[in-house]
């Protein structure tokens, strides 16, 4: 089988401003469809940002006029799915030639969700996953997603799917992207820590398939001037310190992790080297015991309103 080549955009959105991000994502995209990559992916919450150490100043029983003005500028800066901005992002794909994998904050009604949006080569729209758990404080500004966003898409350079930061610390969802035949396992994130690596090489391991981990390199000058950072105000301060790596199906790192700032990481992907790994360990096969232990996943959709039609009598 031909190599892939695949890319990480390791760098920054411009923070609440969706239209000056998607003008970015652009740039980035034809940056590194210049490698030759047919993959490309961007960080969690890329468009319109990640609003680290922003409390919306929620406290428990209380509330402030400030928090809710800095949600409803989230909220105006965020991804109807469709909308105008999954149009832009489809027209970057077609003109890259490349599928796009993009971290969004996504808008639905009153509800935000931490969403990674898939685009196929020709700027078709191919799916999405909403972060099912949003992590402490996320969960004052995400809903959760459900079973009908966990797709692991057939494409023509692999079977492809996203699993968002922390989720990667559920055993079962991983379980369950395994058992889907996932091969380019995304990884969009917003933790910088050095044990996110070691997560990402177990991942890689444990399901015997190609781990893309990518998170922002993002300084306070990325975010408005009036955002009250609790980093501090210098131009400067490092809000997100990146660690963005691609590692193989045994574990090897073959690129990355970039620390020291923006970066686009690339490198060519044998899928071959899959089944060799399966040797001797295959999760959702020959190392499985389902007369002891067995997953059930529910990928239906669950709305809170569902309309029925009657017949009138």
């Amino acid at each position: 089988m031909n190599p892939v080549r695949v890319a990480v955009v390791q760098a920054a959105s411009i923070a609440f401003d969706r239209d000056a991000t998607l003008v970015r994502l652009a740039e980035l995209s034809d940056q590194a469809a210049r490698s030759g990559a047919r993959l490309i992916l961007f960080p969690e919450a890329f468009v319109s940002g990640y609003p680290r150490g922003l409390d919306f100043g929620a406290r428990v029983g209380s509330r402030t006029p400030e928090g809710r003005e800095w949600f409803r500028r989230y909220w105006e800066a965020s991804v109807d799915v469709p909308g105008p901005a999954t149009e832009a992002i489809g027209v970057i794909a077609r003109r890259t030639g490349a599928h796009l994998v993009i971290g969004v904050t996504e808008r639905e009604g009153g509800t935000l969700y931490c969403t990674v949006l898939f685009f196929g080569p020709d700027g078709t729209f191919l799916g999405k996953h909403r972060k099912l758990m949003p992590t402490a404080s996320e969960r004052l500004i995400w809903g959760q997603g459900d079973g009908s966003t966990m797709p692991v898409l057939e494409t023509p350079i692999g079977r492809l799917g996203a699993v968002i930061c922390w989720e990667n610390y559920m055993p079962m969802l991983r379980m369950h992207m395994y058992a889907r035949g996932v091969q380019l396992y995304c990884a969009p994130t917003a933790d910088g820590r050095e044990s996110w690596l070691s997560t990402l090489r177990h991942i890689a391991m444990e399901g015997r398939c190609f781990v893309l981990g990518c998170n922002q390199y993002a300084l306070r000058s990325d975010y408005p001037a009036d955002y009250p950072a609790i980093q501090g105000d210098l131009p400067s301060t490092v809000m997100s310190a990146g660690g963005s790596c691609i590692v193989d199906p045994l574990g090897k790192i073959l690129a990355g992790p970039a620390v020291d700032g923006p970066a686009i990481l690339t490198a060519d992907l044998d899928l071959d080297e899959i089944p060799r790994a399966r040797l001797d360990f295959d999760v959702v096969g020959h190392y499985a015991r389902p007369d002891v232990f067995r997953l059930v996943v529910n990928e239906a959709a669950t709305p809170a309103v569902v309309r029925e039609n009657h017949p009138s009598g």
